[in-house]
């Protein structure tokens, strides 16, 4: 789930995985009916998958997965009250007598995470410090590391986080990784710079760009 190579297909919540970016070819029943791959063997972002994701975590953390992340996280990285985790209108299920809603991953059907530019800043540079916020090592190391390591199925894509593996980003290092949301909203971690870069609406073929005007301006300063 994790690296977009499960495969897995079915309903969540009145989504089904084959109405989120359906192929440019064929029509509905060959989507639904098609052959599935062998679990690690081919990339596809799916949005149905990643809200499992959230709902498998909401499964083992037995509490709602924003307050986890305030805990963990949020609070501990001195972000902002004003971020909000929406899940939709008919994903409160019941955990331990409790009707918890699961939030999800995306907002390519609504709901989503909704964070203003400097929080999500503050979430970059946790990642830049390799997981440590001051004198706290909020994340592991070795799973900061983890996430921008290129996986088996596609060498653009690690833990939830966009590589440069494969030079997407022209004429840049491939040690940078960033993550990729909704709307042209980016956080690039360049780890040779030591830079977070924070996006908002941002066409995804100016990113390139944007990365190398920053850099340049930071290197003629120094």
């Amino acid at each position: 789930m994790l690296t977009q190579f499960s495969d897995w297909s079915g309903c969540l919540f009145d989504f089904c995985d084959w109405a989120d970016r359906p192929p440019k070819q064929g029509g509905i029943d060959d989507w639904k009916n098609r052959k599935l791959v062998e679990p690690g063997t081919q990339f596809e972002y799916n949005d149905v998958r990643v809200n499992l994701l959230a709902y498998s975590l909401l499964q083992v953390w037995r509490k709602p997965l924003p307050v986890v992340l305030k805990e963990k996280l949020i609070d501990p990285i001195g972000a902002s009250t004003t971020w909000r985790w929406h899940g939709y209108d008919n994903s409160f299920v019941n955990v331990d007598g409790q009707m918890i809603q699961s939030v999800s991953g995306g907002g390519h059907f609504g709901g989503g995470l909704f964070i203003n530019t400097l929080d999500h800043a503050c979430f970059g540079l946790l990642f830049a410090r390799k997981g440590k916020w001051k004198n706290q090592q909020l994340i592991s190391e070795r799973w900061v590391s983890a996430v921008n390591q290129s996986s088996s199925a596609n060498k653009s894509y690690g833990l939830m986080w966009w590589t440069n593996q494969e030079n997407y980003l022209d004429n840049i290092s491939k040690d940078i990784y960033y993550a990729n949301g909704f709307g042209g909203n980016y956080i690039v971690v360049d780890k040779e710079h030591d830079l977070v870069i924070v996006t908002r609406w941002l066409d995804s073929d100016k990113l390139a760009e944007l990365v190398r005007l920053v850099i340049s301006s930071i290197e003629v300063k120094n």
